[in-house]
């Protein structure tokens, strides 16, 4: 945001991305196409995601690419991240009963390769880039939830101007890996405490498992830290959720573990609750305050049913090239949508993304936080 505006002229803006697994290159590649559209209709080089927003929130596959967004990555190179690293992060779907028993008994191995993969993906993208680090060269506030396992309470990844100091040495790469280890899919995440002295090794488990849709996070934080009349305005993207609902008989009640192919069809459940939950919630507590006169607008984009026929494609897990494309192509579609809502002057949520898009700076790369490309080669 420009230095040089009025707080109590220009809104605090949030970015607010949810988690979901591999759907995570559905974000990438919406923003990635909305991104490109703005560029060629301005005439501007690739644009500056990051340094649209005063705040950034993300959850599980939303913290990646959030915290890509933040150092300044082209979401293009996010969406090959997925690409090149998806079926090595997730070497084994979870796809049924039989397969359930089979990873009961081998699921340790599958894990571990997935956990090294995902490691060795961020640290090509984050580098050794730390949370203090996006805070004071790109002006960008973070907020990343987790669970730390030694209380099992939420616990949330965060350097804002309110926040304190205690998560500023926390590299992004530790931050990614602790808010998306997720239960039976991946490991738990063991990074490094940066305190005083070493703190040894603190374990994390995903963020999603309170707080998928963060969208209250970033509600919470923009309260803090915004001026007192200052507008603010939060964008909230999701991760092509499934289409909600389904038709259970009376006598198929009686779920046990294998049912829920042993635990791993709970996590597509709570995911697409909390998305509803969380929406509407932000949604009635935005009205509520703005009704006392302080302006808060939220949008959900893109806020269209999902096709049935991506049902088959949006398992956390599912790293098929078939599947990555499908995300791809939808995310597509319904960024041609929402940037044909960004063209009608009666759609006011439309209008919202509109503005934020034309206040995108072009993406400078000696405004990023990655190393020139001779120093990495």
């Amino acid at each position: 945001m420009s230095e040089g505006e009025n707080h109590s002229q220009r809104p605090y803006r949030v970015l607010s991305l949810d988690g979901g697994g591999m759907r995570g290159i559905y974000t990438a590649a919406f923003l990635d196409r909305l991104l490109a559209q703005q560029a060629a209709r301005s005439g501007k080089a690739p644009l500056d995601l990051g340094l649209g927003f005063d705040l950034i929130v993300g959850t599980s596959t939303g913290a990646i690419v959030a915290a890509a967004a933040a150092v300044g990555v082209p979401m293009k190179e996010v969406v090959a991240l997925y690409e090149d690293y998806g079926p090595k992060i997730f070497p084994h779907r979870i796809k049924g009963k039989l397969s359930a028993i089979f990873r009961a008994f081998t699921g340790g191995y599958f894990v571990r390769r997935g956990d090294q993969a995902l490691r060795k993906a961020l640290a090509n993208v984050l580098e050794d880039v730390t949370m203090l680090d996006v805070f004071e060269k790109r002006g960008i506030s973070l907020a990343i939830p987790a669970v730390r396992m030694s209380t099992h309470k939420a616990w949330v990844f965060k350097k804002t101007p309110k926040s304190g100091v205690r998560d500023d040495n926390y590299k992004l790469t530790d931050v990614c890996m602790a808010s998306s280890a997720a239960p039976i899919f991946r490991s738990l995440a063991a990074i490094d405490d940066p305190g005083e002295g070493g703190g040894g090794k603190q374990i994390f488990c995903d963020g999603g498992l309170w707080a998928n849709n963060p969208i209250m996070v970033g509600f919470t934080d923009a309260l803090a830290n915004a001026a007192p009349t200052q507008p603010i305005e939060i964008f909230s993207l999701g991760t092509c959720p499934r289409p909600e609902g389904e038709h259970i008989p009376a006598g198929k009640v009686h779920r046990s573990m294998l049912s829920w192919a042993l635990g791993a069809d709970v996590a597509p459940l709570g995911i697409s609750a909390q998305e509803f939950a969380y929406d509407n919630m932000a949604r009635l507590l935005a009205n509520a305050i703005s009704d006392c006169g302080r302006t808060i607008r939220r949008v959900r984009f893109p806020n269209k049913d999902v096709p049935a026929s991506m049902m088959a494609y949006l398992a956390l897990d599912d790293s098929r090239e078939e599947a990555m494309h499908r995300l791809v192509q939808q995310a597509h579609t319904d960024a041609d949508m929402t940037r044909s809502a960004c063209d009608d002057p009666m759609n006011s949520e439309g209008q919202l993304i509109r503005a934020m898009l034309e206040s995108l700076p072009p993406l400078d790369p000696a405004r990023t936080l990655r190393r020139p490309a001779e120093a990495t080669a």
